[in-house]
Parts: C-alpha cells; sequence; structure tokens
C-alpha cells in the first residue's frame, strides 16, 4: 500500500510539472504559427488576357486582395493547352503562395490528350473551389455561305478537312468542341491552335479560320456588330444571355454538349487551412451580388463547391473527357 501511495505522489507531481510545460508549449507553438497571407499571392492564370479565365481571375484576385488584405497578382502563362501554368503550379512551394485557374484542359481534358505531362493532375494540386462555367459559341466569318448550324454540316460534308475552326490552344474547350462536333456529325474540320481566345478569334475575322467554338464572353460583342455570324451555343440548354441563339444539340447534333469550367487550385500538399480559409474567401468574392453580375454579363454561370466536392469534380472529368478524346482519336505528344 505504502508503494502504491509512494508511486500515485510521484505521479501527481509529475503531472503538477508537464501539465503546465505542455499548455506553455502549445500556446508557444500557436503564437509563433504563421498567420496567412504574410506576403502576395501570385495567381497562375493558363489563358492569355481578355479570355474568360483571365477576366474571372482578374476578378478574383481583386476580391481576394480586399479580403485577404495582401495583393494577389495574375500572372499570365497561356502554352499548350494550359499545361505550361499547370507545370509551374505543381513545381510550386505549398503554402498558399501560388495559385492556379484550373480549367477543363488541364484538369479534364488534357490527362488524356497529351502523351506525357510534366505534372500529376491529381496529387500535384490541391483544389480550392469549382467557381464557373462559360458556354461557347459556334461563329463563323461573314463571307462563309451558311446560315445555320445544318448549312455548316453539309458545307463540311462537301469539303472534308477543308473547314478550319480556330481555338485558344490544343485541349481547350474550344479544340475540343470542334473534335466532338466531327465526332457526332461525322465531318472532319482542321484545327488550327493559337495562344489565346482573342487572337483565334483575330483569325477568324481577318480569314485565316473560317470558324471557332469561341467563349461567349469574348465574341458576343463582335456577334453583335455584324463582324462575326454566331449558329450556336454549345451548351447542353440556351442561355439566359442570348435566349433567341438555339444550342447546337437542337440545330441537328443530339447529345452535343460542352462548356468551359472554371476552379482554383493551390499546390499539392498547401495545408488544409490555408486551403479552407480560400475556399472561404472565394465563396465571398463569387456570391458577391455585383460580381455576379459582371459574370452574367459576359456569358458565365456562378458555380460554388467544397474542395471535396471540386476534387471529386475533376476526377469525374478525367474520365469523361478521356472517353472523347479516344473516341475523336486526337492526340499531342
Amino acid at each position: 500500500m505504502k508503494r502504491a501511495a509512494t508511486r500515485d505522489a510521484i505521479a501527481s507531481v509529475i503531472a503538477s510539472v508537464i501539465a503546465p510545460a505542455a499548455l506553455l508549449a502549445a500556446g508557444s507553438a500557436l503564437a509563433q504559427a504563421p498567420k496567412y497571407p504574410t506576403k502576395p499571392i501570385r495567381l497562375l492564370v493558363t489563358l492569355g488576357p481578355g479570355s474568360a479565365g483571365d477576366n474571372l481571375s482578374r476578378l478574383m484576385a481583386d476580391g481576394l486582395s480586399r479580403s485577404l488584405g495582401q495583393q494577389v497578382v495574375v500572372d499570365n502563362r497561356p502554352g499548350a493547352g494550359g499545361n505550361v501554368a499547370a507545370e509551374l503550379a505543381a513545381r510550386a512551394a505549398p503554402d498558399g503562395y501560388t495559385l492556379f485557374i484550373t480549367t477543363i484542359s488541364t484538369h479534364g481534358i488534357n490527362p488524356t490528350l497529351y502523351g506525357k505531362l510534366n505534372f500529376d493532375p491529381i496529387k500535384d494540386f490541391a483544389p480550392i473551389i469549382l467557381a464557373a462555367s462559360s458556354p461557347n459559341m459556334l461563329v463563323v466569318h461573314p463571307s462563309l455561305p451558311v446560315k445555320s448550324v445544318k448549312d455548316f454540316i453539309a458545307l463540311a460534308r462537301q469539303k472534308p478537312g477543308e473547314l478550319t475552326y480556330s481555338s485558344g490552344g490544343t485541349g481547350t474547350s474550344q479544340h475540343m468542341a470542334g473534335e466532338l462536333f466531327g465526332m457526332l456529325t461525322g465531318t472532319k474540320l482542321t484545327h488550327i491552335a493559337y495562344k489565346s481566345t482573342p487572337l483565334s478569334i483575330n483569325a477568324v475575322l481577318s480569314g485565316e479560320t473560317i470558324a471557332s467554338f469561341a467563349s461567349v464572353s469574348v465574341v458576343s460583342g463582335i456577334v453583335q456588330a455584324g463582324k462575326l455570324r454566331t449558329l450556336g451555343v454549345t451548351n447542353a440548354k440556351r442561355i439566359p444571355s442570348l435566349p433567341d441563339l438555339p444550342t447546337i444539340a437542337e440545330s441537328g447534333v443530339p447529345g452535343f454538349a460542352i462548356a468551359a469550367w472554371f476552379g482554383f487550385s493551390a499546390t499539392g500538399g498547401t495545408p488544409e487551412p490555408v486551403v479552407n480559409l480560400l475556399n472561404a474567401e472565394m465563396r465571398k468574392v463569387l456570391q458577391d451580388p455585383g460580381n455576379r453580375q459582371k459574370l452574367a454579363a459576359q456569358g458565365m454561370d456562378v458555380l460554388d463547391s467544397t474542395p471535396a466536392e471540386f476534387a471529386a469534380y475533376i476526377r469525374s472529368e478525367i474520365e469523361l473527357w478521356g472517353k472523347v478524346v479516344k473516341a475523336s482519336g486526337a492526340k499531342v505528344q
């Protein structure tokens, strides 16, 4: 009994010494934990200035700069369907100071389209939020003798491989819209890639190419000015900003539907509290009535997700577009 009492007494003394020390150490660790953010943040953008993704990124950067109290700098790094920017983001320090606009190209189409990627679209990124989607529309040069999707299909069948269409890059939704269109209509269009959507539209305007599946947010004003003719939107449903413009699906291509989507990610391994903080702040930016109005005016639909939901969505898109890319036969080495 005496030995037991002695052991209990010793344990009590040790506990009385260790407990305050542990609390002191924990408090010290919390006090020393770095706050986020304490310096400017870089937002890597896969697209050139003036594109739908660039416009969304700049709106997000402005909102985050205000709410986080640190400047968020947009860094446009177009090229290789977004792979240039994606590789930079994948190799950055996992500290939340490098963000990346994650797109249907980099995290849907490219994993199958490209023979080899210098990044892993799953392991090398920490998804934050699925932010918005943007439909495209099929536009043609006014000199082309077509007034509808059916006319365009008929002409393409008469001239296999002769009709050219431009896009903002290999692996973009604009590129794959053409591949999907050809696959579903039994036609052959020739794809010509440019470094940005505005450049691809300039190609149609100048006659370098005769068509493009262009972003609504970029091309709608040009169409309204009569400089290009639009034949249909790529969405599954008509878009509210252009209610009289039919979808390509309802114009004779059943099952055709594709819209560009945009989200934001950090480098893989970024601490979960940082990812969750960014998700919360990005949601605030997207839910702001003024920002929603700006995006709607550009034909963009605001989306929302948790980091886990966005991660699951990315996996589903890689699987979906993997099937489409393989069926189309498109490949980039």
